[in-house]
């Protein structure tokens, strides 16, 4: 067996590489929806159009270098120009180009047709979160990045959807036809599910549409992909995918979840209940800017513990958190956050880290701040 090493070794070689190149994704996926596919399909077409262009170009090259080399004694042909190869040269690249446009310019309508959907979701994108609602069904939700703080700080190791998973993910039914309604409350983003074939800016004061009819049931992720800010890469998209029943299941589960979100704000809280959610609302929402610890990271964002806002008047906190600060980074969260969470929030800051100001502000409180604004 020993006596040939250099075939052993080029076999071993070859199964490496075979292997490496399996592993190897360089093309394009199907996709898991109507539009994917029809995309994949043009691309797949357009690349053999160029494949078969590149073999008779090169091809041509090759063999006029062979054959009319100058060692066969070959002698150049001296003519100044040729009306044949004028004319095909100018017929057969639009031939080509003809048999490109015709199957892209199919696919282009089909990708803009959001007429007569089942579904219509709103996607507001904020930075760094996405804001989903059902339009005529009353359910909205924020969808946040959910990746644990010590994974992105390396004190952990990173989980296999690393920045690509999130609290709250928007569920669709398989077999609808969902458009997406996309705009922007602040910057520039931008909405994209490679596996849907959607991508669309998400522009303050523009709508634009987009959509999607899913195949089969699972989880699509997705990322923002225009560059938004300091927290551009934290701002993922998940997409779970449901059939039509459980669909139905989840959405009456959420709409009874907002019936009881607002039976909450009638309710009457106690400081510590306040402490214990406005702990949570603040890792999700807050944590980013002002820090886990409330030390911010001055001076664009600055600190919380200390602060003359945490630990000064009550109600020029809670005004800053709900209409944010013109001019900085702070953004307004009166629109973001329920009453119940605004409420948290302020209270949980003006009691942690040291602050301790002992003092609370109730949803009431800014459900009544949320009515006179609206007057």
């Amino acid at each position: 067996m020993m006596r040939h090493p250099h075939v052993w070794m080029g076999l071993l070689l070859w199964s490496f590489f075979s292997q490496a190149q399996a592993a190897w994704t360089v093309n394009m996926a199907p996709g898991a929806t109507e539009i994917s596919h029809a995309v994949f399909d043009l691309h797949m077409t357009i690349f053999w159009i160029c494949v078969v262009i590149g073999i008779i170009v090169f091809g041509a090259m090759f063999w006029s270098m062979m054959v009319h080399r100058r060692s066969t004694g070959q002698v150049a042909a001296k003519f100044h120009e040729s009306t044949t190869v004028e004319i095909l040269w100018t017929i057969v690249p639009f031939i080509i180009l003809v048999a490109m446009a015709v199957p892209a310019t199919a696919t282009l309508i089909k990708m803009y047709d959001a007429s007569e959907p089942d579904i219509d979701v709103q996607i507001t994108g904020y930075q760094w979160k996405w804001h989903y609602k059902y339009l005529g069904q009353d359910v909205e939700f924020f969808s946040n990045l959910a990746t644990p703080a010590d994974q992105i700080h390396n004190k952990e190791t990173k989980g296999e959807h690393y920045l690509l998973e999130v609290d709250k993910p928007l569920v669709l039914p398989i077999g609808a036809k969902v458009r997406f309604l996309v705009t922007s409350a602040d910057v520039i983003h931008s909405w994209w599910v490679p596996a849907f074939a959607v991508k669309r800016d998400a522009i303050p004061g523009f709508v634009n549409e987009a959509w999607t009819r899913i195949d089969k049931p699972g989880i699509y992720r997705g990322q923002c992909a225009e560059l938004c800010g300091k927290d551009h890469g934290f701002m993922p998209i998940v997409v779970e995918v449901k059939t039509q029943a459980d669909y139905a299941t989840w959405l009456g589960e959420r709409k009874a979840e907002a019936l009881q979100l607002k039976e909450l704000t009638s309710k009457e809280w106690t400081l510590d209940e306040l402490k214990e959610r406005g702990d949570k609302v603040y890792h999700t929402t807050c944590v980013a800017c002002h820090q886990a610890e409330g030390q911010g990271l001055p001076p664009m964002f600055p600190a919380l513990k200390g602060s003359k806002i945490a630990t000064g008047p009550i109600k020029d906190h809670l005004s800053i958190v709900f209409h944010g600060k013109p001019g900085t980074a702070m953004a307004a969260f009166g629109k973001q956050l329920s009453e119940v969470d605004i409420a948290a929030v302020v209270t949980y800051e003006r009691n942690a880290w040291g602050n301790n100001k002992g003092d609370m502000v109730t949803p009431k409180e800014v459900l009544e701040l949320k009515q006179a604004e609206s007057k």
